[in-house]
């Protein structure tokens, strides 16, 4: 390997970049804060458009602001003046990226969008490029220089192109009062989304539902829970829960009496069961195990047992 500090590098890269976002602090927050008032009483969707690494950016922007509650779609700008613009619509906003703002596509694309009365925001470097004078919000992203040594690059431009991104989809986001459960909803498969709305009848398996009558013996309770697999099994009384044996118990009882197969179940159960209501997030099941360190909890509806969850359900849904 040559004699190249790689440390120098990354310190550099990081002092220019972070000199830049300092940059767009302190000259960009008008325009910013403008743009996203505008953006929040928006009517229709915001469409997202670049060229190049711009279109890179552009994606993720449309991506994020999709998932945060600001209906969004992305364009790219040389597809948009090949039919992609028909999926705007008179009530819709493009934002248009573009470090110099005076690239031939950009130009083109800005024309005919002015051309059908289409709203347009400006990311650009230069105020006085093509898409700055004909932006009806421009947010100025004002560069010294990228971090690549040539300064040719898209570097430091497409950092700040996407820190942008982030302030207008997060404000946006708290505008709208986003919250988790919205964050949610757009995350079913995600582990926050489950964190969120996974409850412990999403998990539960009503083919296993161990059970057994506080007159039966000791060996029915012992096959009930090796039939079922979950590790325990409800004791039943006139239709009602009156406790619990597991497979803990099993070994405490099997240790404790010389011939325990026999006896009932009723001189056995002690401790009270706990139970969750079905709609009780898997969550919180699993933080009530943990700190009763349990591995199984009753499932009940209405006062009704539904089944039982052990831990390592919960565990398997990925939460």
């Amino acid at each position: 390997m040559n004699n190249i500090n790689i440390k120098k590098i990354a310190q550099d890269v990081i002092k220019i970049q972070q000199s830049s976002i300092e940059n767009l602090n302190v000259n960009s927050t008008n325009d910013i804060i403008r743009t996203i008032e505008y953006l929040n009483e928006l009517d229709g969707k915001i469409v997202v458009t670049g060229i190049g690494k711009s279109a890179i950016v552009a994606m993720k922007i449309a991506a994020t602001l999709n998932s945060t509650g600001s209906p969004s779609v992305f364009m790219h700008g040389s597809d948009a003046l090949h039919g992609d613009m028909g999926i705007i619509s008179t009530n819709d906003s493009v934002i248009i990226i573009s470090k110099s703002g005076n690239n031939s596509e950009t130009i083109e694309l800005v024309k005919n969008l002015k051309k059908n009365k289409i709203d347009i925001v400006g990311l650009s470097s230069d105020r006085d490029s093509f898409l700055g004078k004909n932006s009806k919000y421009l947010i100025h992203t004002p560069i010294e220089k990228e971090a690549c040594p040539h300064n040719l690059a898209p570097t430091t431009s497409s950092i700040i192109q996407m820190l942008v991104g982030d302030i207008i989809a997060i404000s946006l986001m708290k505008l709208k009062n986003f919250d988790e459960k919205s964050f949610a909803k757009f995350h079913p498969s995600g582990s926050l989304g489950k964190k969120l709305t996974l409850t412990v009848a999403d998990i539960l398996d009503i083919d296993l539902k161990p059970m057994v009558s506080i007159d039966d013996t000791f060996k029915q309770a012992i096959d009930e829970i090796s039939s079922k697999m979950l590790g325990a099994t409800v004791v039943m009384s006139e239709k009602k829960i009156v406790g619990i044996i597991t497979d803990g118990d099993v070994r405490r009882i099997l240790s404790n009496h010389k011939d325990p197969l026999s006896l009932k179940i009723n001189s056995l159960i002690k401790t009270p069961p706990l139970f969750v209501d079905h709609q009780c997030l898997a969550t919180d099941a699993l933080r009530l195990m943990n700190s009763k360190k349990i591995s199984q909890l009753i499932v009940i509806k209405k006062n009704k047992y539904l089944g039982m969850i052990h831990i390592h359900q919960i565990l398997k849904s990925g939460i």
